[in-house]
Formats: structure tokens, C-alpha cells, sequence
């Protein structure tokens, strides 16, 4: 998995466990792509932030910094499906 895409598959991850703190899967799934991004890419920190109507996310790299701007439709849709799902909600 290629840099670009672990940070969004975290981000969109990170946006539902934080929405569903009680939501063990979504938890571990985090963890996960965190550790992606950590042992895969030799991130050493990350995080997000909603700037009206997208997420910004910083990451620092051994050599570099990225910050990207994902739209919050798109960042949320993770969050919308499972929201939407009956068998999530129970």
C-alpha cells in the first residue's frame, strides 16, 4: 500500500472511531492502518483537523512533512455507510 493511500485509509478509519468510541472493530482498524503507517512508511506522527469542508491532514516522515486536504463528503463516507447500516446501529 502506498503512502497516499495508507494515510487516507486512516483518516477515513480514525474520522469512524472517533465518531464511535464504543466500536471495538473500528478501534482495532485504526490501530492497524496507524501501525501501516508507522512501520511501512516510517511515519512518526500524524493527525487530523476539519477546516470547513475538508480534513487536513499533517504527517510527519523520517525526511518530510505532508499536509492534505481531503474533502469531508468523501472523508465521511466510511462513517456514512456504517451509519446507515442497520446491523451497526443495533
Amino acid at each position: 500500500m502506498n503512502r497516499e493511500d495508507a494515510l487516507y485509509n486512516w483518516l477515513q478509519i480514525q474520522i469512524v472511531a472517533d465518531a464511535r468510541p464504543d466500536d471495538r472493530s473500528a478501534l482495532d482498524t485504526a490501530a492497524f492502518f496507524a501501525d501501516i503507517l508507522r512501520d511501512d512508511h516510517q511515519a512518526q506522527e500524524w493527525e487530523y483537523r476539519r477546516e470547513g469542508d475538508w480534513y487536513v491532514v499533517r504527517c510527519v516522515f523520517v525526511h518530510e512533512v505532508w499536509e492534505r486536504r481531503y474533502p469531508a463528503e468523501e472523508a465521511e463516507s466510511l462513517l456514512a455507510a456504517i451509519e446507515n447500516e442497520p446491523r451497526y446501529n443495533e
